[in-house]
């Protein structure tokens, strides 16, 4: 008892805090999003799984679930792309390195509300003479060709919203690539030069594969963030239909058209989406320590 019940005690406000609000809170939700609850005075009964059933009835449904796909795919391999780019430079010594570190890394420490204000500015639709933000920039440059819709467009609205989450979040996954490359023994990669490779082999064949595990851990960090992202949405266009996604669809369910049910149903499926992305890791990282 000299050995654990001192770390138990310290631990177990945490351990049951966790237990009720975030695991008694996600019970609670799924049990209301099985009851017929739709409407906020009704006891609700038990229906099973008819509400996850008939929620794909509604187009709704249909189109926030395409929009968050959209959103994910561009999201997390525009902030993958971008940030191993960044990472690559730094890694390579420039001087002031911790002067754009710092600046690399500052959107960070700005909330998603605040950069959906600015990007919303940044991102307006109009054009010509009453263009501001990047599409006056495009057009005090010549370049009036590159004017858009932005996040209005019918087809790729979805794909420039994701455009102020990678500019938030790259500078999270440059640290995470640049601790990856900084930890690479230089040892591997003069034998690599002496056995003849290039400068570009031993990236590929050398680096590139040590730094899976990091490129998983953001691959996991962003997909999580993008499956629920709901301020940066609300922020940048309000809820609208063409940027709908399940988040912005569950708060509309719940406090505009007043269905618990739906809204918690709609909850339900962003855990289990969540969920696809967080168990295999956590198993994944599971058994790398054991044998290890």
């Amino acid at each position: 008892m000299r050995r654990w019940l001192p770390g138990l005690l310290l631990v177990t406000p945490s351990i049951v805090a966790i237990a009720v609000f975030v695991y008694g809170m996600l019970g609670w939700n799924f049990r209301l999003a099985m009851t017929d609850k739709h409407d906020e005075v009704s006891e609700g009964n038990f229906v099973g799984l008819e509400n996850f059933v008939t929620l794909w009835d509604q187009k709704r449904w249909g189109i926030s679930v395409e929009h968050a796909v959209v959103f994910t795919v561009v999201f997390v391999f525009g902030a993958l792309v971008l940030g191993w780019l960044l990472a690559f430079l730094m890694e390579k010594g420039i001087r002031g390195e911790g002067t754009f570190r710092a600046v690399y890394l500052f959107p960070m420490a700005v909330s998603f509300v605040a950069t959906g204000v600015v990007w919303r500015w940044l991102m307006n639709s109009s054009q010509g003479e009453r263009a501001v933000g990047l599409n006056r920039l495009f057009d005090t440059l010549g370049l009036e060709f590159l004017q858009w819709q932005w996040f209005r467009d019918q087809d790729w609205g979805m794909a420039a919203m994701a455009i102020p989450a990678i500019w938030q979040m790259s500078g999270y996954v440059m640290a995470l690539f640049l601790a990856g490359f900084r930890g690479v023994p230089e040892d591997l990669r003069e034998a690599a030069r002496v056995d003849g490779c290039g400068e570009w082999q031993v990236y590929r064949h050398i680096v590139l594969p040590l730094l899976r595990p990091v490129t998983l851990s953001a691959l996991i960090i962003l997909g999580h963030i993008s499956l629920k992202v709901f301020d940066l949405i609300v922020a940048v266009s309000g809820k609208q239909i063409i940027t709908d996604v399940p988040a912005v669809f569950m708060w509309v369910a719940v406090f505009d058209s007043h269905d618990p049910a739906k809204g918690a149903t709609i909850a339900s499926y962003i855990v289990l989406a969540v969920s696809v992305f967080v168990i295999p890791y956590l198993v994944w990282t599971l058994r790398r320590e054991r044998r290890s």
